[in-house]
């Protein structure tokens, strides 16, 4: 067991409170768009949206306590239906908006099925995503429907209600990577006791402000809790990018750290890879990282090849190796359970994947597995096997967390919550290992590959497939499967390809598998871009893809057309008016 500091004391006990007292300050909340030109709004302004939306809710009838989902963009809508939420006394469920097109069926099925698991009492938008909503919308049919936040707030008055602290401040859906997302409740103590942790361990330089750059989504823990209520905490300003700008034009993200300079910005393994990857040296001119102190590495697994790439690449523009953190943690604990130092040496250990497979042992070998640190503070850390005995250090088993940010439970799912919250401890449902003090993920429960009775992570197979020309990077996932006729698992290898595949590229994938881990898969099958299942966060859905493929829907998404997205508006709009006519 290892445990990290004592949580510091709390500055307020509500998110309502933390935005009362931003706006009392200086700082607030900068967009930038697509032209680099940008859009100051500051926490008195934001505190004022909320106050109308609140007032606008609370005439609509939302009482405190129901549920308000809103699927909207990065952007000042989305402050005043999640804030106005808040000040209404209602808890905001932020939902992915409809960014995959070619999967327009599996939205509509997946967000219906959210509005009803929350029991939403109204869904908010803006005019131009509303225009999708409509076939999910019926599905639900949340009781006040779908008004779009401008119309709400034409000629709303101001309104606030007292909340305490354990009163319901947020619901946000697990990842999804293993089941369906399930809603995570989340106090509003505990959301500001991860904030409040984060704080400790993120100071502001002395005498400069504590500026943090995201592009981030707002539906994602690490975009919402990490960024934008950090923000809100410390108080401090926060730069927004739109992240389907990033995904487009990375380079949008390391401008903006420099032009701000931005001193703490977080972001997943895969874009520090696409930024190798994908800015020129011309978009550089004049960038200085100098000020970037925490350079935050999470929410997937982390490759120690990427990061040394992104320090490698950025030095020259003034970036520091010794930026990069990697962290830990889930939306089931807020947000963040673990943190590397800021300034100390990032630790790795190198693994022999067949031997920790076969007998749970841990010794020297060829995977590289990067330490991920200690317990941030208020937080307790312990590795157990699977009879629930802590494991010695070094010994691999089951992560379990006790803090005071881990969530009340999954929102009315009694049974879900009582497999994984045990005497005040989360059942992470991720196996890593405890060496000198620092935590190591290995992989997770749900994902192992069992391989003539050795359980093997995914990863073992998967980071085989690097630099193999005509595959798509991360874009790969490890199965086990049991082939007709036999009765023990074998190695399914399900692999997006990002040109039409040339000949022989399976046989390079099983010659990479078979070099590195001496196991022949049983099949490897080449897919289109886009065809495997991702969550809204874009982790892959292993189990999902597993499922799929054996029921024979694993299939390449539609191709988004103008005619296709025509097609899905005009049934959106007949749903909504169908709904007209119902009511």
């Amino acid at each position: 067991m290892i445990c990290g500091s004592a949580l510091p004391p709390l500055d307020v006990v509500t998110v309502n409170a933390a935005l009362a007292r931003a706006a009392r300050g200086a700082h607030g909340l900068v967009f930038v768009d697509a032209g680099e030109h940008e859009r100051v709004l500051p926490w008195n302004e934001v505190q004022a949206g909320a106050r109308r939306m609140a007032g606008a809710l609370a005439e609509r009838g939302v009482q405190p306590g129901d549920r308000v989902a809103m699927v909207l963009p990065t952007g000042p809508d989305f402050m005043d239906a999640f804030f106005g939420t808040l000040l209404a006394g209602a808890v905001p469920v932020p939902l992915y908006p409809p960014v995959r097109l070619g999967r327009m069926e599996e939205y509509v099925l997946g967000t219906a099925r959210m509005l009803e698991v929350v029991g939403a009492r109204v869904l908010l938008s803006d005019a131009r995503t509303r225009l999708l909503l409509g076939e999910a919308v019926a599905r639900a049919r949340p009781a006040l429907g779908c008004p779009t936040v401008a119309d709400l707030l034409d000629g709303a008055s101001g309104h606030e209600v007292s909340v305490e602290p354990e009163a319901l401040g947020l619901i946000q859906f697990s990842s999804g990577s293993t089941v369906d997302p399930r809603p995570v409740a989340l106090t509003h103590h505990a959301l500001i006791a991860q904030v409040a942790a984060l704080k400790a361990l993120l100071p502001a330089p002395p005498g400069s402000p504590q500026t943090g750059v995201s592009w981030l989504p707002l539906y994602h823990d690490m975009g919402l809790v990490g960024c934008l209520l950090e923000a809100l905490y410390y108080p401090a300003t926060l730069v927004l990018i739109p992240p389907e700008l990033f995904l487009v034009r990375p380079a949008l993200w390391l401008r903006a750290l420099s032009r701000h300079r931005g001193v703490v910005s977080p972001a997943p393994n895969f874009a520090y890879g696409l930024c190798c990857k994908r800015i020129r040296d011309d978009e550089l001119e004049g960038v200085d990282l100098g000020h970037w102190r925490y350079a935050l590495n999470g929410a997937e697994p982390i490759a120690a090849g990427v990061q040394q790439a992104f320090a490698t690449r950025f030095a020259r523009v003034g970036f520091r190796a010794e930026s990069l953190m990697p962290v830990y943690g889930l939306s089931e604990c807020a947000l963040a359970a673990t943190f590397t130092s800021a300034d100390g040496p990032k630790r790795e250990i190198s693994l022999d994947a067949g031997i920790l497979a076969a007998t749970g042992r841990v010794v020297p070998g060829s995977r590289r597995v990067v330490s991920v640190g200690t317990p941030i503070p208020g937080a307790v850390l312990d590795v157990r096997d699977d009879a629930g005995v802590p494991c010695a250090e070094g010994e691999v088993g089951r992560v379990w967390i006790r803090a005071p940010f881990v969530m009340k439970g999954y929102f009315d799912q009694p049974q879900a919550t009582d497999a994984v919250l045990r005497d005040g401890w989360l059942d992470t449902g991720d196996v890593g290992l405890v060496d000198g003090g620092e935590l190591f993920i290995t992989g997770r429960v749900k994902d192992v590959v069992i391989i003539r009775g050795a359980n093997h992570a995914p990863q073992t197979f998967e980071d085989c497939l690097a630099g193999i020309e005509n595959l798509r990077a991360g874009c790969a996932v490890a199965l086990g499967v049991v082939p007709p006729g036999q009765d023990t698992e074998a190695l399914l290898v399900l692999a997006e390809c990002s040109a039409a595949p040339p000949a022989g590229l399976e046989e390079r994938i099983v010659a990479a598998i078979v070099e590195h881990t001496s196991i022949v898969p049983h099949a490897v099958v080449l897919l289109a871009p886009g065809t495997l299942p991702r969550t809204s966060s874009g982790k892959l859905r292993r189990g999902e893809a597993l499922r799929r493929y054996c029921a024979g829907e694993l299939t390449a998404p539609a191709p988004v057309t103008r005619l296709r997205l025509g097609a899905h508006v005009a049934r959106s709009l007949a749903a909504f008016a169908r709904l007209r006519l119902d009511r």
